[in-house]
């Protein structure tokens, strides 16, 4: 049963965060500066408006403690207490060189990772804010970062020139790059939908499972683009899954269901959804062997009489491409999301969160409240 959390904030909702915890608070930061701390069952604990009132774009918590709360606003980082939400313990002016779109911390709190409009990613060592890497490598907007888990020296970046790239922070070059456009084009199936008009494969959103190994991106193309990180940090695979019928603009691996490989999407279809991917080739590399195609031994004919046996063999052909295909659609069917929800409204962020012991998804989208589905009917 939906809930809806409202009154936090008078203009629409572009981030949300939670922190840590079995107590844990959620944090969501909307148009015109505004962040709203809230508790558990969606009371208010605090509101409070950013000096400038550029939007809030990013909102993430310290794993280090619950008393830093980090939002990015223009070009700004504000460090916030949300149990005290007064106004700024601590302000980063210019983290970014440009509007800043996303935030991430590592494992630890001793790094944020900043992502701007000019295509760079800042590192800043915490706390203080000191900048201590500048990443140039993305040709447009970086639209969104996060670092490994369990790897707090690795760092995954994608933006809207359709490149995802996985970084080391001892050097500032990346260890590899994926162009998307180059996958998409590869792909022998990449064909357009009924209905579905094509978009380049832009990353909205980039997530890396709590393993650490598996990384999912949400795309312009209506999919979420899937890589694994093999031995020596190398790509070791690929592929992708059709999400949605528009633009894909969330994908959040889920940390607290039964295995790390849960990944909850969000499109501007409207459409929430959860996905087992434990079972996908890329997650799963033993998967990939399901399907084998079988094609009918070729026969040469050396006389009309055999045009009986070629008519026979190409009948033969026909039905075992019908078999495949249709083995095809089982196995896309399978690999379908686990549960399917009409939001209704574009989905500008999902946060999963355990809400007072209950698995849930927490839907920011073009209105001023906050949507909570629960995910308990798994």
């Amino acid at each position: 049963m939906a809930r809806q959390w409202s009154e936090g904030h008078s203009t629409s909702i572009l981030c949300v965060g939670v922190s840590s915890g079995p107590e844990g608070l959620l944090a969501s930061g909307s148009e015109s500066g505004e962040v709203t701390v809230w508790s558990q069952e969606g009371t208010i604990i605090g509101r409070l408006t950013l000096p400038g009132k550029e939007d809030s774009t990013s909102v993430v918590f310290s794993p280090a403690g619950l008393g830093q709360l980090y939002v990015s606003h223009g070009d700004a980082v504000s460090v916030l207490d949300p149990r005290n939400l007064k106004g700024p313990v601590e302000e980063f002016q210019g983290a970014g060189e440009e509007e800043i779109n996303a935030l991430a911390l590592n494992d630890t709190g001793s790094a944020l990772a900043v992502a701007d409009d000019s295509g760079a990613v800042r590192v800043l060592e915490l706390p203080g804010g000191k900048v201590f890497r500048t990443l140039r490598r993305h040709t447009n907007i970086c639209s969104s970062v996060a670092f490994r888990p369990h790897r707090p020296n690795n760092l995954v970046s994608a933006g809207l020139d359709m490149q995802v790239m996985l970084w080391g922070l001892q050097k500032t070059r990346p260890l590899w790059t994926l162009n998307l456009q180059d996958v998409a084009e590869e792909e022998d199936d990449h064909q357009q939908r009924p209905g579905q008009l094509f978009n380049p494969p832009l990353v909205h959103c980039v997530s890396v499972a709590s393993c650490g190994n598996i990384l999912g991106c949400a795309a312009e193309d209506g999919r979420v683009h899937l890589m694994r990180i093999g031995s020596g940090s190398k790509l070791d695979q690929q592929g992708a899954v059709k999400a949605h019928s528009q633009g894909a603009s969330q994908a959040h691996f889920v940390s607290f269901l039964s295995h790390p490989h849960w990944l909850v999407t969000g499109g501007n279809d409207g459409q929430v959804a959860l996905w087992d991917l434990s079972k996908n080739p890329v997650v799963t590399p033993e998967a990939k062997a399901k399907t084998r195609v079988v094609t009918a031994p070729r026969r040469k004919s050396k006389s009309k009489a055999n045009r009986k046996e070629q008519c026979q063999d190409k009948a033969m052909k026909v039905e075992m491409e019908e078999v495949e295909a249709s083995a095809e659609e089982a196995t896309e069917e399978k690999l379908g999301p686990k549960l399917s929800i009409s939001h209704g409204d574009k989905v500008n962020w999902l946060c999963p969160a355990v809400l007072k012991g209950e698995p849930s998804v927490v839907v920011a989208d073009q209105s001023s409240c906050l949507t909570v589905y629960p995910l308990s009917p798994l």
